[in-house]
């Protein structure tokens, strides 16, 4: 599996695959998906501590089936996010709601590390930015703290649509977001403005919802002429054509199917001309 080897903005090199496996939704199907994706080939696996999407014990259980020998837990790159209280099922918060939110953040990264069965995650994501700016920092601040104690290799920030709030963030950072996850769609001008100001500040752009957000974009002439000249599906070229361009696309497939053929976008390569006609598209 490709790997998209980037630094952390004064932490250790960490990993990161050019493709990971997204674990929203799955219920009580996580663990057997889970395993089936990493026997697959998937070496990155996304996952939240929000039981109201997410069966992050699960994901922990799908991974500790796959150890052994020939696979360790190095091998593989482990992604999980805080989830503030206004995400979180009332009935099933994984952590004091009525803590301070430093104390909010901590209780949920351990969770985490139980549900995963592991002593650090790869990455620590905050499921999205606050109202407030303030509180913002203040959990991003309690996220670095995470790092600093040697738990978490790197930080990113999910659904965030603003610029100004995604560049405010990066500012006052000490340790800098490394990922921004964010759904990829035209009706965010899929990013553009967003994933340019990742590339000079080395952020990764990770996608989700990029194909059930876009049919009319995998039902482009243009797609479907590369689908054909290269004898793949539409979704295989606009997985290749992002991951060509520096976006890791998350796919959340049940599929064993679709998850052979999204791990095999990295079996051919799109012309320079080519990704210019999907650009054109975006």
């Amino acid at each position: 599996m490709p790997d998209a080897n980037r630094s952390d903005h004064g932490a250790a090199p960490v990993r990161l695959p050019k493709i990971i496996y997204g674990t929203a939704w799955k219920q009580a199907d996580t663990e057997r998906l889970v395993k089936i994706a990493i026997e697959r080939g998937f070496r990155g696996i996304d996952t939240a501590c929000q039981p109201r999407h997410y069966d992050e014990a699960g994901v922990g259980r799908g991974v500790a089936a796959c150890l052994d020998q020939q696979l360790t837990r190095a091998d593989l790159y482990l992604q999980t996010k805080f989830t503030a209280v206004s995400g979180q099922d009332p009935a099933s918060i994984p952590y004091d709601p009525s803590a301070p939110l430093p104390t909010q953040v901590a209780q949920s990264f351990a969770v985490s590390l139980r549900n995963l069965k592991t002593s650090y995650l790869d990455c620590l994501v905050l499921h999205s930015p606050f109202a407030n700016a303030r509180h913002t920092l203040t959990a991003w601040r309690a996220m670095e703290s995470l790092v600093a104690g040697g738990g978490v290799r790197r930080l990113g920030i999910s659904n965030c649509y603003e610029l100004d709030t995604l560049a405010a963030l990066y500012d006052a950072a000490h340790i800098k977001p490394t990922v921004l996850q964010n759904r990829f769609y035209a009706d965010t001008g899929y990013d553009r403005e967003i994933r340019a100001f990742c590339g000079r500040q080395r952020i990764i752009y990770q996608s989700f919802w990029t194909l059930t957000a876009n049919p009319q974009l995998l039902a482009h002439a243009a797609i479907a002429g590369l689908a054909s000249k290269y004898g793949r599906t539409p979704a295989q070229i606009l997985f290749r054509y992002l991951t060509q361009t520096g976006v890791v696309p998350l796919t959340g497939t049940r599929s064993e199917a679709h998850m052979r053929d999204d791990l095999a976008v990295f079996d051919f390569a799109l012309a320079e001309r080519e990704r210019g006609a999907v650009d054109a598209l975006l």
